[in-house]
């Protein structure tokens, strides 16, 4: 068991936060602490995950992931701010509790913009509560940054849509209650001809058509439609719509990528700073060598820095901002630092750093792929391009 080092919560005192923020951070930590040190990071990651997502539930924790007071959210509106707070304190504890989360916000989240009052009050409640599983289903084998480039279709027979194709990369892929998926109906060219579906998992026609194994493990599927008839009352939101309500999901989560990246990076300073005060060297500890002082004070800089611009984006959309560049930013300045910061703190711990099971080495698996998904590094650097030339 890996006891998490004491979290430095002077960041909480920025002006981005008000009052209950600051609470709600300091609530999670306490129970995180004490909740997810028992938690095991190897097994059964499906069974892990299940559990996970019902502690969460029963903490309450999941309640910020959805909105709507009358369909178990915490809030009317998704709070920005402790989205963030909860997912990077989450991860700073337990990357696949983090995961947890953030999939049934993500999974859920077009229900929460966009769905009809009959489908947030069946699916939310379930949601909030840690009953149900989300998963978001939008990527595909030739369409992931480029998602105009969909081929999953849906096509009108009667009250029902029928689709048929494939999505990959799909988060809570074989453990999800349900999906939302997103289907090309043809109301115009490119992404203005997209919709949305909510589809039960037990759905005919619908299949797991194979789990996927990444490095740092979590449920994870490519799903087959084969003429899988959905009723149109599972439409979110009106035909051809689908690509704006998968824009504003990924617009209220992407800050949240960042917010993770930099529990991870947290997490690796800590560990960083406890093997630079303990580890005996030359007649005295790591830390005493100026060239670990200079690589603790980069990664220290990086973390701030990301801390900053993440908590900017997230507080500039509690206002009612738009942030496609601010967000754009914090996610790529977050991940991309947070790289920087595990793989400083890998070695530091010297072989120790890339032993199975070791906290910096998890680290350093779960932070590759927060610079690809929700959004590749090098789309971000397109979007903040493309918005200051505009």
């Amino acid at each position: 068991m890996h006891t998490t080092p004491m979290a430095d919560h002077s960041f909480l005192d920025w002006p981005f936060f008000d009052a209950p923020h600051r609470a709600l951070a300091r609530s999670l930590d306490a129970w995180a602490t004490d909740t997810l040190a028992h938690a095991g990071h190897a097994g059964d990651v499906d069974a892990q995950c299940r559990t996970l997502v019902r502690q969460l539930g029963a903490g309450g924790w999941l309640r910020h992931a959805v909105a709507g007071t009358a369909h178990g959210g915490a809030t009317e509106l998704i709070d920005t701010r402790a989205i963030c707070l909860l997912r990077e304190t989450l991860a700073r504890h337990h990357g696949l509790a983090d995961f947890a989360f953030a999939m049934q916000g993500l999974g859920s989240g077009a229900i929460s913009l966009a769905g009809t009052d009959a489908q947030r009050q069946r699916y939310l409640p379930r949601v909030a509560s840690g009953e149900a599983i989300a998963a978001f289903a939008l990527s595909e084998p030739g369409a992931g940054s480029d998602v105009a480039a969909m081929g999953c279709t849906a096509r009108l027979d009667g009250e029902h849509a029928v689709l048929d194709g494939e999505k990959t990369w799909i988060s809570n892929g074989g453990i999800a209650d349900f999906y939302v998926v997103f289907a090309r109906t043809g109301e115009a060219p490119g992404a203005r001809g997209i919709s949305a579906f909510i589809v039960d998992a037990d759905t005919p026609s619908l299949h797991i058509a194979e789990r996927i194994s990444v490095i740092a493990p979590h449920p994870l599927a490519r799903l087959r439609f084969e003429g899988c008839r959905v009723p149109l009352t599972q439409r979110i939101g009106a035909p051809g719509e689908g690509f704006k309500v998968a824009m504003r999901t990924l617009d209220v989560f992407r800050t949240s990528v960042a917010a993770a990246a930099l529990g991870f990076a947290r997490r690796a300073l800590a560990e960083a700073l406890t093997r630079a005060k303990t580890r005996t060297m030359f007649g005295g500890v790591l830390g005493d060598f100026q060239l670990t002082q200079a690589k603790l004070a980069q990664m220290a800089l990086t973390v701030d820095s990301a801390a900053l611009l993440t908590y900017r984006a997230a507080w500039l959309r509690d206002q009612g901002r738009t942030v496609t560049r601010e967000a754009a930013m914090a996610k790529l300045a977050a991940t991309e630092g947070a790289q920087q910061v595990i793989d400083a703190a890998v070695q530091m711990f010297g072989g120790q750093g890339v032993v199975s099971g070791e906290i910096v080495e998890s680290l350093y698996r779960e932070i590759r792929a927060l610079r690809i998904y929700e959004g590749a590094t090098e789309v971000q650097q397109l979007i903040i391009g493309r918005d200051l030339l505009r």
